[in-house]
């Protein structure tokens, strides 16, 4: 069954400086970011960006500073205007938005979570919570009752009529986060939202985030720097440098199979034991399940697994999901997929 597509970004390009269009002629003829800057004082923001995100998913976008992460995230709903391409949300061309079906997307469409929070100071807990209806000009009593029913699902109780300046780092961030499901809309953007959370603190709202979305399925797009937290978020992940697309795709997928000497860089510190999967290291041909000595859960890290098989390569698991069996998980392939892999043959910059 195909994944229904949310957001669809197609050919999307940003330079900023005195002349774009002119700049974009000179990027598509082949002149890079550096060259560009030199010789036209232009920055490439974006170059031909395609991504696809589907209905129910988290997209997440990472690259180091400077990569054009964020600058993507906000052509979504326009608060940056692109030189050229195309922004698809339901069907609809967001560039087609007039002011008023602009306002409407950002209110109603798509709420947004910023890494500084952008909490109102002067305003208690629960009005911050409740602003997106109150902007939208719902009853007040109204707007706050919905304003209390998400401050409490992500662990607020008892503080609602404080200010924001008495909430730690961690709580004003789950305010912020209360604040996007009021709004009701489909689309979360979370813009580096967990960046500025000590470890600990940042680790529990990556738990809360997967919890909702559990419950809610919204379609998050999901900007971070950190690989660790890319990996255990994404369902489809990007990975930007210098505003062009290196590789794309399920992040299982990237981690076994990258595509270029950045990717391997990215990655040659990842403990891939925790992070990768049963189900992207099984055979599906299931013919030895009878062999096999006790069954595994298909989304289990390959961590647990040598736990599980006290590193006995010899076993082997029946894998399986929703009580249906997927493959079988031979302890020797699983030791095989713990060796980095090189790039794939011929690898290019991976624009996709």
């Amino acid at each position: 069954m195909s994944k229904q597509i949310k957001v669809s970004i197609q050919h999307l390009y940003k330079i900023f400086g005195d002349d774009p269009q002119t700049a974009l002629e000179q990027v598509k003829g082949g002149m890079g970011k550096t060259e560009l800057l030199d010789q036209t004082n232009h920055v490439l923001g974006l170059q031909d960006i395609n991504v696809e995100m589907a209905d129910g998913e988290i997209t997440v976008i990472m690259g180091l500073s400077g990569s054009g992460k964020s600058t993507l995230i906000r052509h979504l709903n326009r608060l940056i205007e692109p030189t050229a391409g195309q922004i698809m949300v339901d069907g609809d061309d967001v560039m087609s938005f007039g002011p008023e079906a602009l306002r409407k997307l950002r209110r109603e469409r798509m709420s947004m979570v910023f890494q500084k929070f952008a909490l109102l100071p002067h305003r208690t807990v629960l009005e911050n919570a409740a602003t997106p209806l109150l902007v939208r000009g719902f009853n007040r009593q109204e707007a706050l009752e919905e304003g209390r029913k998400w401050l409490d699902r992500v662990g607020l109780q008892g503080n609602h009529n404080q200010h924001p300046h008495q909430l730690s780092g961690g709580m004003q961030q789950r305010v912020g986060i209360a604040r996007a499901l009021t709004s009701n809309s489909d689309i979360m953007l979370m813009d580096e939202a967990f960046s500025a959370l000590d470890p600990l603190i940042r680790t529990d709202m990556q738990d809360l985030l997967l919890e909702l979305q559990t419950e809610l399925n919204k379609t998050i797009v999901f900007i971070t720097h950190d690989l660790d937290e890319a990996l255990k978020l994404a369902d489809h992940l990007v990975i930007l440098k210098d505003g062009y697309i290196v590789q794309q795709g399920e992040p299982q997928e990237i981690l076994l199979n990258p595509n270029d000497p950045y990717i391997i860089d990215f990655i040659s510190d990842i403990n891939r034991a925790r992070v990768l999967r049963v189900r992207s290291v099984m055979d599906r041909d299931t013919s030895d399940a009878d062999a096999c000595v006790a069954e595994v859960d298909a989304d289990a890290n390959l961590e647990s697994l040598i736990a599980l098989s006290n590193g006995d390569t010899n076993l082997s698991y029946r894998v399986v999901k929703d009580d249906q069996l997927l493959g079988v998980l031979h302890m020797q392939e699983l030791v095989r997929a713990l060796v980095p892999t090189g790039a794939a043959e011929d690898g290019v910059r991976g624009k996709q």
